[in-house]
């Protein structure tokens, strides 16, 4: 039986983690400031999964030392991720304090402890512009590549995708902490795993327009709330991979059996070819699903940061670890509407009443 540290634990990625681990048997303390809306929800469901809990914030060295005792693995997934924060400066020094200080503080926490480290990241460590400026051929509800180039292609986006340029003040925080990461896992001997993953969605996310964007897409639906297609031109063609929550829980459990052997290696870990949508796409499964129909307006401007494709290559993980999504797009979208379906007063808590 390990023990499991999982920073950002009542968020949607550590809560799903706190969970799937405590149910292999492993003892876990999910640490989290409860910051976030709704995260006392998702505390209450891994507490009555036998989960441990700690208050506290990545931001103060004091409160992780309020865990004692040995960590076999520390999982940190406690970043702010909206890409919009710190756009207008606003919340700049927020985001650089929570995702780059934050992390260091618990990466600092597990060479103290010789704890190995997941680390989750993002693929918002690729730059935009780079990402914009590839050939893409547009089809009736998509954009795909049509040419490619170092790190590019119909296969989706690399580990070897050239990194220079802007990527947002949540792209480069992450990108910075990987970095340390690495330098901690190299000048310590610390075993490290870094995941740079897509979109993720399934039960138990509290979907917003700038971050879990298709669980925002089918609640609209539900909820009977108009959407927009931004960017672009406002056609809603542009594309995201999307992994399914539980694929990335499988993904990293796999990973902590094996901890030992990575020293900082990076992983990338979406949806890929196999699970992909455009906004277009989504809109017409949250149809199907739903059985509503959406008035859709258009605002052709992009907002910052704006991707038109991102797919992501998970062939390197694959070959390594034999990994690969096994749910579709489609599976992620039904399984949310299952999950709402069956919890009416989670979903007003979470969401709202009906427009």
């Amino acid at each position: 039986m390990a023990r499991i540290l999982i920073t950002g634990g009542c968020g949607f990625i550590g809560s799903n983690l706190a969970a799937a681990f405590r149910q292999q048997g492993d003892r876990v303390v999910a640490f989290d400031n409860l910051s976030r809306p709704g995260s006392e929800i998702l505390l209450r469901r891994i507490q009555a999964a036998g989960v441990e809990f700690v208050r506290g914030d990545i931001r103060n060295p004091a409160d992780l030392d309020q865990v004692a005792g040995p960590v076999d693995v520390l999982v940190e997934c406690s970043a702010e991720p909206s890409v919009l924060v710190g756009v207008n400066g606003d919340d700049a020094e927020f985001m650089v304090q929570n995702n780059l200080v934050g992390s260091l503080h618990c990466f600092e926490f597990a060479r103290k402890r010789r704890a190995p480290v997941i680390f989750l990241s993002t693929s918002r460590v690729y730059p935009y512009d780079a990402l914009n400026r590839q050939e893409y051929r547009e089809e009736p509800t998509r954009y795909v590549p049509a040419r490619e180039s170092a790190g590019f292609g119909p296969n989706g986006v690399g580990v070897d995708f050239p990194l220079w340029g802007a990527r947002s003040l949540y792209g480069a925080t992450k990108l910075a902490s990987e970095i340390m990461l690495q330098e901690y896992s190299h000048q310590y001997g610390l075993p490290a795993v870094i995941d740079r993953c897509g979109v993720v969605a399934g039960p138990w996310q509290l979907g917003k327009q700038d971050q879990g964007v298709f669980t925002h897409w089918l609640v609209s639906h539900r909820l009977n709330r108009p959407l927009a297609y931004i960017g672009f031109g406002g056609q809603g063609k542009q594309v995201r991979d999307l992994l399914h929550i539980d694929d990335l829980v499988e993904l990293v459990l796999l990973q902590s059996r094996r901890i030992a052997e990575f020293r900082g290696d990076v992983f990338p870990a979406g949806g890929s070819t196999f699970s992909s949508l455009s906004l277009r796409e989504a809109t017409d499964l949250c149809r199907q699903i739903t059985g509503r129909r959406l008035p859709m307006s258009a605002q052709p401007a992009n907002r910052p940061a704006d991707v038109i494709w991102f797919v992501t290559d998970n062939r390197p993980t694959t070959a390594r670890l034999g990994w690969r999504p096994t749910r579709t797009a489609e599976t992620v979208l039904r399984d949310i509407h299952a999950w709402l379906e069956a919890h009416p007063d989670l979903e007003a808590a979470l969401f709202g009443k009906p427009a």
